[in-house]
């Protein structure tokens, strides 16, 4: 049977030869930044994967049982189901530790492409009038990714993943006047909470916020159809048009490649980097805990946050009504996450321009942007390192209260050295139109007549 029959008699039955021909046709622009993007959905494509593997062989329950599995040094321990069932994955499952190890690295590099993908966009302007909607639909993403990320993080019931959500039980609990009550609907009690909670952990995280983010995802991709790739100004690019390669079969068997190199990759992490060995860790009781504890990466500068806070509280009436927790682990990412919201509609309201743009900006262009969007991140990098080097900074014999002094000044003046260096740069560059990053420098070696080498510049 030729290959055109099928494709016939579907073309027959739903008319769908118009649309597949457009969609075909359609140009993608062809430069690496775009390819962040499509690196966070396949990790996205792996993750659901290896979650729906993960969830034929985990039990999301609190209920107490006697471990009697492979790892001998557990073995007659009592310990929840949830966390004996992620010893099980990890050791007796047929390939249950890559699968586990691989889903872990995914989420990492899942969060890690939607953050440098959303820094392209912030930096180059693709969040400008008409594609502003993708812009909040991609920050949107983010904050769900972080959450979807902690719900998995905090499954096993480990030590770790336990103190990640006593910490998580402590914010809420300091949100002002609603905190109490919000709490004790999340957890079902106070803390650990009620024997509901790991179930509905556990529903939220493989159900409820993996629709949103495929939800999201397809929102995305439909938006960014609609309205054709924006694309980098060069020879025969305009606002009309897009240069680049057709869906078929250029990009797509090109993005089939990345697709199989992304899995390649997170599955080689997951079977020759070990992350989370929660065995070492030991099953989670509230009376347990241990310094040394850091979360994932997406959660370091909620951690540094925390960390870095001066004892702030604000007191009245005889009661607290703004505890410090607030500070770091509320009003901080929503600081963070209004500024990213927000910056399309600043940046109109500070130039004027509401006009549409197809064609992207280098950061050199605009050196105000680049150089806030510099300072910000930078706020927020420094504050990210302020909750993940401490036990570094420790074990080389700095003290922590000096540490927690440096980071604060730092997160104050880090941020301003940053604005004016990136902003003078950007002018200097504009200015004299060099590209230091770009061409080849170096001398050219011949092999002369007679067997030896000689050089020109």
């Amino acid at each position: 049977m030729k290959v055109e029959e099928p494709v016939r008699w579907v073309d027959e039955r739903l008319g769908a030869s118009p649309l597949l021909r457009k969609a075909v046709r359609y140009v993608f622009p062809e430069h690496w930044s775009f390819l962040l993007g499509e690196i966070a959905l396949y990790s996205f494509v792996v993750l659901v994967a290896s979650g729906i593997y993960l969830t034929l062989f985990f039990s999301p329950s609190s209920h107490p049982v006697v471990y009697h599995g492979s790892y001998v040094p557990l073995q007659g321990t009592t310990v929840s189901e949830s966390y004996a069932s992620t010893l099980d994955l990890s050791f007796d499952v047929p390939a249950g530790l890559l699968v586990r190890q691989t889903h872990h690295w995914a989420a990492l590099v899942f969060l890690v492409a939607i953050v440098m993908h959303l820094l392209r966009v912030f930096f180059t302007g693709a969040f400008r009038k008409p594609r502003d909607v993708n812009y909040f639909i991609g920050v949107t993403m983010l904050a769900v990714a972080v959450v979807e990320g902690f719900a998995g993080y905090s499954l096993p019931d480990d030590l770790l993943s336990g103190m990640g959500l006593a910490i998580a039980y402590a914010v809420v609990m300091s949100i002002p006047i609603a905190g109490g009550n919000l709490a004790f609907l999340i957890w079902g009690g106070q803390f650990p909470g009620s024997d509901a909670f790991e179930p509905r952990l556990f529903i939220v995280h493989v159900l409820i916020v993996p629709v949103i983010l495929a939800g999201l995802i397809g929102a995305h991709l439909a938006v960014i159809m609609r309205q054709k790739h924006s694309q980098f100004r060069g020879t025969g690019r305009t606002a009309r048009n897009v240069v680049g390669a057709p869906l078929w079969p250029a990009y797509a068997l090109r993005s089939l490649g990345l697709l199989f190199a992304v899995a390649a990759v997170l599955t080689l992490l997951g079977g020759l980097v070990q992350i989370n060995p929660v065995w070492q860790w030991g099953h989670y009781q509230p009376w347990l805990g241990t310094n040394g504890a850091q979360p994932d990466w997406y959660l370091g500068w909620l951690i540094g946050a925390l960390r870095l806070m001066p004892p702030i509280e604000l007191h009245a009436f005889g009661k607290t009504w703004v505890p410090n927790p607030f500070f770091g682990g509320v009003l901080f990412p929503t600081v963070v996450f209004t500024v990213l919201y927000m910056w399309p509609w600043l940046e109109r309201r500070v130039t004027g321009d509401r006009l549409r743009h197809d064609l992207l900006d280098r950061p050199r262009d605009r050196p105000s942007r680049t150089a806030f969007g510099a300072a910000f991140f930078t706020w927020v990098a420094t504050i990210f390192v302020a909750g993940a080097a401490d036990r570094i900074l420790v074990r080389v014999g700095i003290p922590y209260e000096g540490q927690v002094w440096f980071f604060r000044t730092g997160a104050v003046l880090f941020p301003i050295i940053v604005f004016f260096v990136v902003r003078r740069t950007c002018r200097q560059l504009s200015d004299t139109g060099v590209h230091p990053l770009r061409g080849w420098t170096g001398a050219i070696v011949r092999r002369t007549g007679r067997g030896g080498f000689d050089s020109a510049a």
